[in-house]
């Protein structure tokens, strides 16, 4: 936990103070707290005037979401930040407030974390201090307000609002839809990729920058360690590594992946040194999420997430920061992090060949039977279970296969083995389902996501659990896994 921040992957919320979805649900500091308790490392507040305009309220702006307190959230974080991990904590505000305020936030901030509140003497960072230096430290990091930046002419196209929800988006089965393809997505962004590419239309420049944060007070400015902002010109260049300072840039879903569609290995370079944070597209409302797997290949750090949803995609990124001991800093694969003589950085379009081949085998199930009803999967009969066990990853490692049904057994013995080829296994996740099989709709028997770097080969006991992420009190599967 020795190298600069740049060199890991934080477990990242969106939106973090929300309780549900993204137009009208309450604001609340429930959501902040839970998601620091399972190891959340950075939290999301939008900071806007109250109704009064002498206090600052955190909510979804422009929508019909109730707010909840500044004050509170911040004394919650400061309560709950170290319980499930010592490490950082990172605060990113959305900042739409009077410099007035931003004074008003300076003070409040700094009576609410006193000592733990890190924040640098030189004005920029020539590189990001490491998770173990910053130990039980919270940090701030802001980007420049977008009213301001909307009131000089520009368009923000992500967050135009659609009526209706992207097909699929408002018609998820119980345990929540597939994962999108990462290649679905790279060949829809490649569609517009050259009318979308200007930096312009997204209304953000490192003018506009400077602008807002000479009206910004002092000691508020002192206070961000992590600055945020976008230079002037096209993605590609906002992707400019500055050797003297580092920084924060962050690109919605479609923005990562319309500038990955041609120039991913630009992304890889910049996250070498640079904080790149992903966020989910505006039209979420449902507070859906995304394939993390096309941020993490191009090493962006903060891939956020809507923590307060559930469905398959909560479930790889829940299960990808079981790692490392669960502490929400997992280490990026070394080659991320390479440079070659010639200057060339790891393509994640290239080709690869296989690394290693995982062996799984699910010998058996058990435990419904203490934690379901009798009748909860069939009314007049034992349950009919099967598996799905399969990889998470880059588009070549990525499969979901299924066992046989074992029918009218509380106790399924499967004994099905599957072989996958894995050519990233550094940040492949194992995938495992249970599911009882039914003429009309299957219903859903317990989940777990392992990072397949943390398996120990041999014969395990696996927990399984619900669609929330709650682990089941005694749903277990008997796995082996082998390495070849």
């Amino acid at each position: 936990m020795n190298a600069p921040l740049s060199h890991y992957f934080i477990y990242t919320g969106h939106n973090s103070y929300l309780t549900g979805n993204q137009l009208s649900s309450d604001c609340s500091d429930v959501p902040i707290i839970k998601a620091l308790q399972i190891g959340v490392r950075v939290i999301e507040l939008d900071m806007w005037p109250n109704s009064s305009k002498d206090d600052i309220d955190i909510l979804h702006g422009r929508t019909l979401t109730a707010p909840v307190s500044l004050l509170k959230c911040l004394t919650s974080i400061k309560k709950y930040a170290f319980v499930a991990s010592p490490y950082p904590v990172i605060i990113t505000l959305e900042d739409h407030l009077t410099s007035d305020l931003q004074a008003k936030v300076a003070k409040m901030v700094l009576e609410v974390f006193g000592d733990i509140l890190y924040y640098p003497e030189s004005k920029h960072l020539q590189e990001f201090p490491s998770p173990e230096a910053l130990r039980g430290r919270v940090i701030l990091s802001t980007k420049p307000p977008k009213e301001y930046l909307e009131a000089k002419g520009g368009t923000m196209k992500d967050r135009d609002i659609e009526p209706k929800f992207s097909k699929g988006e408002n018609e998820e089965s119980a345990w929540g839809i597939e994962v999108p393809d990462i290649q679905d997505e790279l060949q829809d962004a490649n569609k517009h990729h050259q009318d979308d590419m200007s930096c312009h239309e997204r209304g953000v420049d490192e003018d506009d920058e400077q602008k807002v944060r000479k009206s910004a007070p002092l000691e508020y400015k002192h206070l961000i360690t992590i600055k945020a902002g976008k230079p002037k010109g096209s993605l590609v260049d906002a992707l400019k590594s500055d050797p003297e300072k580092v920084r924060r840039l962050s690109l919605s879903e479609q923005e990562l992946a319309k500038v990955a569609a041609g120039h991913g290995p630009k992304i890889v370079s910049f996250t070498q040194r640079n904080l790149l944070r992903i966020y989910p597209k505006g039209t979420r409302f449902n507070s859906s999420n995304y394939n993390p797997f096309l941020g993490w290949v191009h090493g962006a750090q903060m891939v956020a997430f809507n923590m307060q949803g559930y469905g398959r995609a909560l479930w790889l990124m829940n299960g990808f920061y079981k790692a490392n001991g669960g502490c929400g800093y997992v280490k990026k694969p070394d080659f991320l992090m390479q440079t070659c003589p010639d200057g060339k950085v790891f393509d994640p379009t290239a080709d690869l060949p296989v690394k290693k081949t995982l062996k799984v085998k699910v010998y058996m199930g058990d435990g419904w039977q203490q934690d379901f009803k009798q009748t909860h999967f069939d009314s007049y009969s034992p349950p009919d279970f099967y598996a799905k066990v399969g990889i998470a990853g880059v588009p070549s490692d990525s499969v979901m296969r299924k066992t046989r049904v074992v029918e009218d057994s509380w106790v399924p013995m499967w004994e099905d083995g599957f072989t996958f080829p894995l050519t990233v296994p550094e940040i492949a996740l194992l995938r495992v389902e249970v599911h009882e099989y039914d003429v009309n709709e299957d219903d859903f028997g317990g989940q777990t996501v392992l990072p397949v770097s943390e398996l120990w080969p041999g014969i395990r006991t696996v927990p399984l659990f619900d669609h929330k992420g709650m682990k089941f009190k005694s749903v277990k599967l008997l796995m082996s896994f082998e390495f070849v």
